[in-house]
């Protein structure tokens, strides 16, 4: 590769300090992350020198555009950017992608490539199975989406369900009616609710029904028109349950199946999660989305943790591994 030398010129003092972080922190990181090339800067001025000096340039382009976009820069989001850039892929037009603001104003944005496929991906088909190890932002992104779509007017109601494997003859120990021994299965999904919308507009959608949670044996023999249905720890599904609730589809419905195969739960071991590809293929209006490691959204520890597990059930296609598989 041949050496060379670039200068940069960033827009305003104000953005240099920003993008070199306090104490030069941000600029240290780009440093460790590119060994082989010297960066030096002056003012509002970036001089790179060495092999890699162009694309440092490109992930300084890249940083300057989230800046100017009004997207924070932090030490995760700029190892982000470098490993975008390093796939030869644009962080501006990934990270900036706006789904909709929260009734506090915050924007729900994807923070990886591969949370921006699933996005499009739901856009573009009636179902979507969205596969991935713990901590990708699968069932957070799928509430997001619900409630845009409420929200737009495009579906008359939210659904959430998620099979009760765990539960069995336990369920009868816990204290409370029905719904209130299924709510801690739950959590994740009111968690994910409750991020979007505001405490009062959230429990009067739930009040009016216009946000539904039921356990998946509630299912059974019901047609969802007109909704936004969302199936949560789909691994811990069987075939029989999967066939049953993806038969339940109505007019007007969009539906989004979340899993992680490497944590299946099912009694068995039969998922219905698993090889479902093979079985669907062909159809049109489905759509098949495959998160990793690199699409982990919560601290960088989480995605050391999945690579370490990935590592010793790596190996073959994660399509077709079933509960080891290590989705890299």
């Amino acid at each position: 590769m041949q050496e060379t030398t670039i200068k940069l010129s960033v827009p305003g003092n104000d953005l240099m300090s920003v993008l070199v972080g306090e104490h030069d922190e941000l600029l240290r990181q780009v440093e460790a992350a590119f060994p082989q090339a010297e960066i030096h800067v002056r003012g509002n001025q970036i001089t790179i020198a060495g092999e890699q000096a162009d694309i440092v340039r490109r992930v300084f382009d890249e940083l300057v555009l989230l800046l100017e976009r009004d997207l924070p820069v932090d030490d995760r989001t700029l190892e982000r950017a470098i490993d975008m850039v390093l796939a030869d892929e644009r962080p501006s037009d990934i990270l900036t992608n706006e789904i909709f603001r929260t009734s506090r104003g915050k924007p729900i944005r994807p923070r990886s490539t591969g949370q921006q496929h699933y996005v499009r991906t739901v856009t573009d088909n009636v179902i979507t199975f969205a596969i991935g190890p713990a901590g990708t932002g699968k069932s957070w992104l799928a509430v997001a989406l619900a409630v845009r779509a409420l929200q737009a007017g495009q579906v008359d109601r939210i659904v959430l369900t998620r099979p009760l494997v765990e539960a069995g003859e336990r369920v009868g120990f816990l204290p409370g009616d029905l719904m209130a021994k299924v709510d801690p299965y739950f959590r994740p999904l009111y968690d994910a609710l409750f991020d979007m919308l505001d405490m009062d507009t959230a429990q009067r959608l739930l009040e009016r029904g216009e946000v539904e949670v039921a356990p998946l044996a509630f299912m059974r023999g019901r047609t969802l028109n007109n909704s936004f249905v969302i199936l949560d720890e789909a691994q811990n599904t069987t075939p029989e349950q999967m066939k049953m609730f993806l038969t339940r589809l109505g007019f007007g419905s969009k539906v989004i199946v979340t899993g992680d195969i490497s944590q299946t739960d099912v009694p068995g071991g039969r998922s219905g999660l698993a090889d479902l590809e093979s079985i669907l293929s062909g159809i049109s209006g489905l759509g098949f989305v495959y998160l990793s490691s690199r699409d982990v959204v919560r601290h960088r520890i989480v995605q050391d943790i999945v690579e370490a597990y990935g590592a010793v059930g790596a190996g073959g296609d994660p399509r077709s591994q079933g509960r080891n598989a290590s989705f890299e």
